[in-house]
Formats: C-alpha cells, structure tokens, sequence
C-alpha cells in the first residue's frame, strides 16, 4: 500500500512538470508613428535619334580613310570626325554624269537653233531644256557629295558609334558614325499603363544612371498611358540635363514615388499575413498572439502604413508567424 500511493504521488507531480500548451518562438517588432513613400522602379534609356542624336552617313561610295574621332570623343562645331575618298565607281559616276550635262547642253543649244529656223518646234525645244536640266542638276549633285568626303560634326557633342573602319568600302547612306548633340537629351522609361494615369506631368523621378553616376532627379516631361505592342508598357519622357553627360542609348533605371502617408502608424512589412485578400498581423501581449486584421497603407518595402487595427507601441510578430495561431502562447528567439 505504501508504494502505491508513492507511485501515485509520482506520477501527478510529472504531469504537473510538463505542460501541453504549444508555445511558438517568435521575433518582435514594434508598431510606431512615421511617413512613408511608396516607390516603384522604371527601366528605361536615353533615347536614341531625334533632335539628340546626329548621324553622319557616306554621300556616295567611298573608301573610308581614317576616323579621326573614335567612340567617345568630345567634338565641337566642326571636327572632323571621319575622312572618306570617292571609290573608282563613284569617280566613274561623277564623270558620266558631268559628260551627260555637257552633252544636254549642247543638244540644248541645237534644238534652240533649229526652232530659230522654223525647223524644230517648241515642244522640241522644251523637251531638250527639261533633259538639259536634269542632267546638269545630276552633275552638281554628283559634284557636291563628292565634296562632302570630310565629315564633320554639325553640333557639339560626343561620338556615341562608329560604324566603319579605315579601308572599307561603304555604300551610299551607309552609317559612318553616330553622335549625341550636347545639351538636353530625352529619356524614355515603361511604365505599366494603370500607374502611367496616375502619374501627371511635373511628378518628380529618380534617375539612377546605368555607368554607377549619383541619381538625380528631373520632372516627368510627358506621360503616355498607350501601351506598346510589343511591351505592354506606357510611356514616360523626361529630360536629362546636359551636365550629365549621358548619351543615347545609355540604360537607366528610376524610382517614381506612387502613394505616401504622413504620420501615420507603421509596422515592419515582415509582420504582414494575409488570409484570402484580408491583411492582418498579430499582437503580442502578456506573452500571447492575437491577430489583428488591418488596412494597408503606403509601402516602401521595409515599412508599411496601417490605417487600423494597430497602435503606436504594439509589439507585433515578425517572423515565425505562419507557425502561430490566435491566442497561442508565444516568447521570442
């Protein structure tokens, strides 16, 4: 009998030691009060032709014989950016049209004195004019792209490509080299077309250049809520001032602000459940969970702002909160 009862007596005080309470073991942080601005990041670059944009090309077949200002040279008004030679064909064109305008001429001429003696008419003589003409205007085109074998830039700027090298054989219009004209240029981002609406011109942008230069921030020029074909994204324009050197094509990136809050009550974003569309938290007091639904406001990633259901100081779980159930013990790591 006394065993027994010892026996009995040992085995309620080991029921007592262990208790059947799961508890989680959780990380807090702590509801407080400050403004938040909601961002999100644009790709875009600086927009290669239109007004920013030079492109010298060949004016006839030619021989490239030196490029005098490599990719990434400065040039002013005038420097030779690439010395070309006409090709034989191009010499044998020259001559041949210069040989027509003197032959168009001459029959000119003929045609002027047969009508004087009644033995050509007007028409001849018109018809010989128009041929006179259009070969004469041939030659001097001939002669004039045949000048402009020294190519220079038109504009100040930088030599953005080169598109041949000395000893090559380049076709009319082919593209010698590609300049930036310095001053303003324009940049072009993708934007998705429901956030496009909601920003207006005049909204400020963080441009972030690609080559690791400080971001800097210009206004939006214009917005395009249209989405392209091909992306699906809209369009935003800005200028790049020309102190920033940035020449067409560069990548960019940007941060364009979207929603902010002002003194409003934060919590860290990694304290942020959701259950079928429906934001909570939970709240720790007295050592036990508590979820809390709420309404999300503004947020940047780090923090977010909550419209209810949470007040400056509350201690909410940060992580290990998909192991925690409402009115579930819990003490932290």
């Amino acid at each position: 009998m006394p065993c027994l009862f010892a026996l009995a007596a040992c085995s309620g005080s080991a029921d007592e030691a262990t208790d059947p309470t799961p508890v989680a073991l959780v990380s807090l942080g702590k509801a407080s009060t400050g403004d938040i601005a909601q961002s999100v990041t644009l790709y875009g670059e600086i927009e290669r032709g239109g007004d920013g944009q030079i492109v010298l090309a060949a004016p006839v077949e030619a021989r490239v014989l030196s490029i005098d200002a490599p990719a990434g040279t400065a040039v002013a008004v005038g420097t030779v950016v690439a010395r070309l030679q006409a090709s034989p064909v191009s010499q044998a064109q020259a001559r041949a049209a210069g040989a027509d305008a003197t032959a168009a001429q001459l029959a000119l001429a003929r045609a002027q004195r047969l009508r004087a003696d009644g033995l050509a008419s007007d028409a001849d003589v018109e018809g010989a004019r128009a041929r006179a003409a259009a070969a004469s205007a041939l030659s001097v085109s001939f002669g004039q792209r045949s000048a402009g074998l020294v190519l220079r830039a038109p504009h100040a700027g930088y030599v953005d490509t080169t598109g041949a090298s000395a000893g090559d054989i380049v076709q009319p219009g082919a593209v010698i080299a590609t300049l930036s004209r310095a001053g303003v240029v324009k940049a072009r981002f993708g934007v998705d077309p429901a956030l496009a609406r909601s920003l207006p011109p005049g909204s400020s942008l963080e441009v972030h250049p690609g080559d690791g230069s400080p971001p800097f921030s210009v206004p939006i020029r214009s917005v395009s809520p249209v989405a392209n074909a091909q992306t699906r994204l809209a369009t935003i324009l800005v200028d790049i001032p020309a102190e920033r050197g940035l020449g067409a094509g560069q990548p960019l990136s940007a941060r364009v602000v979207t929603r902010t809050a002002s003194a409003a009550v934060t919590v860290p974003y990694a304290a942020l459940l959701d259950d079928g569309g429906q934001p909570f938290v939970f709240v720790v007091k007295d050592g036990v969970a508590h979820r809390r639904d709420v309404e999300v406001g503004a947020s940047d990633g780090t923090s977010a702002a909550v419209r209810k259901g949470i007040a400056p100081g509350d201690l909410v779980i940060v992580t290990g909160a998909t192991a925690v159930e409402d009115g579930m013990k819990v003490r932290t790591k």
